[in-house]
This record gives structure tokens, sequence and C-alpha cells, in this order.
């Protein structure tokens, strides 16, 4: 497998510069090949190096957006169907069979062909998945949830009802959003811009982390910022609750205004695990 993704590495190299009037007949072929290679997991956008940084692998993405470019718009499904659309022909849903292990529960959720899922995910609708993403085993994703495009889910994440983790193809060298194993998304959280969120963290609901985020960490006493060159990152075993903080001078001060700022209050312990354990049961 190694041999064959450094010539298919090599291939896209050479097939993504190209205009799309004069791309190799072939190039379909090379798309259908990186797609069913994050599939099976064999490969990913994006890599956790053995200092545990995260990285974007910039060919796998160059790859996936050479699929859009090779691809056509055509209908897919059965027309007036309530799951009827119009896609580029290289990305229709991913087909999932008993052999899979994947559980998803009937209501209008799909997963979109070049993802990544375990099996023991279960799928409550509606919820979707992108191209390019990795989904750990035995991770919920609930109702209304969304993980973006080549976004790195890990193993026993519980993505609550409504939680939207955020996708980066472009640029290509631009890392996604992560979320490491057993990590608890609470309802209506957004992680966006890279953000890393580390093992066994807890986002109360609510929760909205980004790049220019600043979180308080009343526990270590510190604030955590991310910047152009490096993602913000929350610390394992976190436990961040929506927070505020006033804005001081003038106008601002006079009427009371404060902004919207995550607050790390405790890290996870004991406790926290018996609050979070009501998970195994529910499947």
């Amino acid at each position: 497998m190694r041999t064959d993704i450094s010539a298919l590495e090599e291939r896209i190299e050479a097939l993504f510069p190209l205009a799309a009037d004069v791309l190799p007949a072939d190039a379909e072929d090379v798309v259908g090949v990186l797609l069913a290679a994050l599939e099976s997991g064999a490969i990913r956008s994006a890599v956790r190096d053995t200092d545990g940084a995260w990285h974007a692998v910039p060919w796998v993405k160059r790859g996936i957006l050479l699929g859009f470019r090779v691809g056509r718009i055509v209908s897919h499904g059965i027309a007036g169907s309530p799951f009827h659309f119009y896609d580029k022909h290289t990305y229709p849903t991913r087909p999932f069979t008993l052999a899979d292990g994947v559980r998803v529960v009937p209501g209008g959720s799909s997963v979109r062909r070049g993802a990544f899922v375990a099996p023991g995910v279960v799928c409550m609708p509606p919820m979707f998945v992108n191209v390019g993403a990795y989904v750990g085993a035995g991770t919920m994703i609930d109702s209304h949830a969304l993980v973006g495009s080549c976004a790195q889910i890990g193993a026993r994440v519980h993505l609550s009802a409504a939680a939207q983790i955020g996708g980066v193809l472009e640029p290509v060298n631009a890392s996604p959003v992560i979320i490491e194993d057993d990590v608890t998304v609470g309802g209506n959280c957004g992680v966006y811009e890279g953000t890393v969120v580390r093992e066994k963290a807890v986002l109360a609901a609510g929760v909205v982390l980004t790049r220019g985020t600043p979180v308080f960490d009343l526990v270590r006493e510190q604030v955590y910022r991310g910047n152009a060159d490096r993602p913000l990152e929350i610390p394992a075993g976190a436990v961040v609750v929506p927070g505020a903080r006033a804005v001081k001078g003038g106008f601002a001060a006079e009427q009371g205004l404060a902004l919207q700022t995550p607050v790390i209050v405790k890290y996870r312990d004991e406790k926290t695990d018996l609050a979070t354990a009501l998970e195994s049961w529910l499947r």
C-alpha cells in the first residue's frame, strides 16, 4: 500500500497544476483511488506527529480538490424523492454495508464519499460527514451535527446535537479541526479554523472556538490563543464552559457590555467521567 500511495502522490502532484481542459484521461481514476484509500483509512488528510502536533497532508487535499475539478454535476438518487440532489459525480454519498459496522439511523443523514467512518460509529439523523473527514471508532454523531471536510474526530467522541465541526480544504497546508479521543462536544458547540481539542476534554453546550478566540484557564491561570502560525489548542481533560469578560472603557463600560469567551473551569476527574458515562448506555 505504501508504494501505491507514493505513486498516487506523484500522479496527483503532476495532475493538479494543469488546467481542467487538459487534465489527462486517467485523472478521475486517480481521484477514485485516493477516495477509496481515504475511506479505508489507509491515508488521512491530517496526521499527528510523534510530538503530538497535527498537520495537514497537502497532497491529499490537492487530490480532493482535483476530484471537484474533474467532476460533473449530475442527478443523484431518484428524482422527486426526499434524498434527490445534484452534485459532482465524483462525490456521491458513501454507501455502507453491514460489514462496515456503522449504525446509520433513518432520517436524512449522509456521509460523502472519501470520508472514513470506523466501526461502532452511530449516526443520528440528520447529520453530515464531508469528504476527507476521519471519524474514529465508537463515536456518536448526534442529530444536526456536522463533521466538516478533512476534520479529524477521534475514538469514543460524543458530538452532541447541532455541534458544528468546521472543515478546511483550502489552503491545502491549513490544518483542519482536530477532536482527539474521548472528547465530549456539547450541543450547539462550534469548533472552527483548525482548533485542536485534546483528548478527554469536555466542551459544554454553546462553546464556540476559533483561531481568534481567547480561552481563559481559571485553574492554571493562563490564556490560550491561536495565531497565524498555530491554531488554538484546548488542553487534555479541560472542561470548557461559555463565559464572558467585561469590555473596559468608554461607552461599552457605561452600558455594562461583555464579550463572549470560553472559560476552563476545571479539569476532568472521576466525577466528570461519571457525568459523561451515560453515553455508553445509549449505545
